[in-house]
C-alpha cells in the first residue's frame, strides 16, 4: 500500500442536497483524523439547486483531497455510490449521505476499530436528527459482533466503514436495478462475506438527518419495490447461509422489516386488488423461507399475520388487523403443563387454519403496558432441576466443616 494512500475515502452521492450539503462537508473537514488521511469523492447526480456548484467551490478551497464528478441524474443512490466507489483509493470507504453529517471523532474511531479488530465492516453509533434512528445495536462497543444473533442485522444502511480491499476482491457494487433496499443488500453481503463486523457504540459517529422538505428516497415508490427488496435479501441469505438456526435468525430481518409492513393496518384501507396482489407477491417467499424457527423468533401478532399470508387467508388477516386497529388487547392465556403462554388474538382455539401454536408467546411481548416473557422450556426447566440436584448431592458428600465456595 502506497504511503500516500488515504485511510478513508468518503463517498458522497449528492442530489438536490442544499443546504444540508454544507454541514455535511463541514463535518468531514472537522474530523480529528487529519486531512491528508482522508479523501472525498463527491458525485453530483444531476442536481439543479446549486449542489454541483457548491461541491466545486468546496473542492477548490479545502485541504482534503476532493474529486467532484458531475453526471446526469441516475434516478437513485446506487449509481452515484458506484461511481464514487470506482474512484476511491482509501484503505476504507465510508458512504456519507449528503443530507447527514459526522461526529468530529467518527473517522478516527472507526478506522482505529477496523485496524485493531481486523474486521471488514465497522458500524458507528447513529442518532436521528428530526427523524428516528435504530437504537438496539448501540448498547455496547464490540470488536466482533455476531451477525446472526445480535442486533447488527437490523442496521443495513450503507452509512458504515467498509474495508475497500474486500469490496474490490468480491467485485461488490450497489444493485442499480433495485429502487429501494439496495443498501441493505450491499451491506448484508459485506457482513456475510467479510472478515467480521465491529460496533463503535460509545461515541455518536453519524447524525441521520430528516429533511424538512420530506424528500427521502426510502419514502417514495410503489409497494412492489419492497417485494423486490425482500426477494433480493432472502435470496442472498439463502445463498450464503445453509438452512438452520443461523439462517432463520437472519431471515427475521427481511421478513419483519421489509415484508411485514406490507401487511400492517394500512392494508385495511387499500383496494381489494392491491390486497390480493400483495398476497400473490408474498406467496413465493413464504413457500421458500418460512420455517418453524423463523416463526418462533417473532411476536405473536407478527407470526399470525405471516401465517395468514402463507396460507393465503386474506380474510383471517384482515380480521386480525381490525382487532389491532380498534385498540383491543389480546387476553393472556396460561397453561401449566407444559408451561405455555398464549395471546388470544382473533380465531384463537377455533381450529387448524390458525393452530394454537401460532398464538404461543416465544419472545418478549408487551400487552397493556405489561412485559410478558415466554416461560422457560421444559428442557431448560429439567436441566435446571438436574443442576440443583447435582449441587445438593455434592454438598452432602463434602466432609463436615467444608463448605462450597460461593
Amino acid at each position: 500500500m502506497s504511503s500516500d494512500t488515504p485511510d478513508v475515502s468518503v463517498v458522497i452521492g449528492a442530489y438536490q442536497a442544499m443546504p444540508y450539503l454544507i454541514r455535511c462537508l463541514e463535518s468531514v473537514e472537522a474530523q480529528t483524523l487529519s486531512a491528508e488521511r482522508i479523501e472525498i469523492v463527491a458525485v453530483d447526480d444531476g442536481s439543479t439547486d446549486g449542489t454541483g456548484e457548491y461541491l466545486d467551490e468546496f473542492a477548490a478551497r479545502t485541504a482534503i483531497d476532493t474529486r467532484v464528478v458531475h453526471q446526469a441524474n441516475s434516478g437513485g443512490p446506487s449509481g452515484p455510490r458506484n461511481v464514487g466507489l470506482g474512484l476511491a483509493r482509501g484503505r476504507y470507504v465510508f458512504f456519507l449521505d449528503a443530507d447527514d453529517y459526522f461526529g468530529e471523532e467518527a473517522l478516527e474511531r472507526l478506522v482505529a476499530m477496523g485496524d485493531r479488530a481486523g474486521t471488514d465492516v465497522v458500524l458507528g453509533k447513529v442518532v436521528g436528527v428530526n427523524r428516528g434512528a435504530a437504537k438496539s445495536m448501540w448498547k455496547q462497543t464490540v470488536e466482533h459482533a455476531d451477525i446472526f444473533f445480535s442486533q447488527v442485522k437490523f442496521t443495513l444502511s450503507a452509512q458504515k466503514l467498509f474495508r475497500r480491499e474486500l469490496l474490490v476482491q468480491l467485485g461488490m457494487s450497489f444493485d442499480e436495478k433495485l429502487r429501494t433496499g439496495e443498501d441493505a443488500l450491499f451491506t448484508l453481503e459485506a457482513y456475510l462475506r467479510g472478515n467480521g463486523v465491529s460496533v463503535v457504540a460509545d461515541y455518536t459517529c453519524y447524525y441521520l438527518v430528516g429533511r424538512d422538505d420530506g424528500k427521502h428516497v426510502t419514502k417514495s415508490g410503489s409497494y412492489e419495490l419492497r417485494f423486490d427488496s425482500a426477494r433480493a435479501l432472502t435470496a442472498l441469505i439463502a445463498e450464503y447461509v445453509p438452512p438452520g438456526p443461523e439462517r432463520d435468525a437472519l431471515m427475521v430481518r427481511p421478513f419483519v422489516i421489509t415484508l411485514l409492513p406490507q401487511f400492517g393496518p394500512r392494508l385495511l384501507k387499500q383496494p381489494a386488488a392491491v390486497q390480493k396482489r400483495k398476497m400473490e407477491l408474498a406467496a413465493p417467499l413464504m413457500e421458500a423461507y418460512w420455517t418453524r424457527g423463523l416463526a418462533n423468533s417473532l411476536k405473536v401478532n407478527e407470526r399470525l399475520r405471516l401465517i395468514c399470508v402463507a396460507k393465503g387467508r386474506l380474510d383471517l388477516l384482515l380480521g386480525i388487523l381490525r382487532f389491532m386497529t380498534e385498540g383491543h388487547e389480546p387476553e393472556i392465556v396460561r397453561k401449566e403443563r407444559p408451561a405455555r403462554l398464549y395471546l388470544a388474538y382473533p380465531h384463537f382455539g377455533e381450529g387448524p387454519a390458525l393452530p394454537e401454536s401460532a398464538y404461543r408467546v416465544t419472545v418478549t411481548e408487551w400487552v397493556g403496558g405489561e412485559r410478558i416473557e415466554p416461560p422457560a422450556s421444559t428442557a431448560s426447566s429439567l436441566a435446571r432441576r438436574l443442576v440443583r440436584k447435582a449441587r445438593r448431592t455434592l454438598r452432602a458428600a463434602l466432609p463436615a466443616g467444608l463448605t462450597r465456595r460461593a
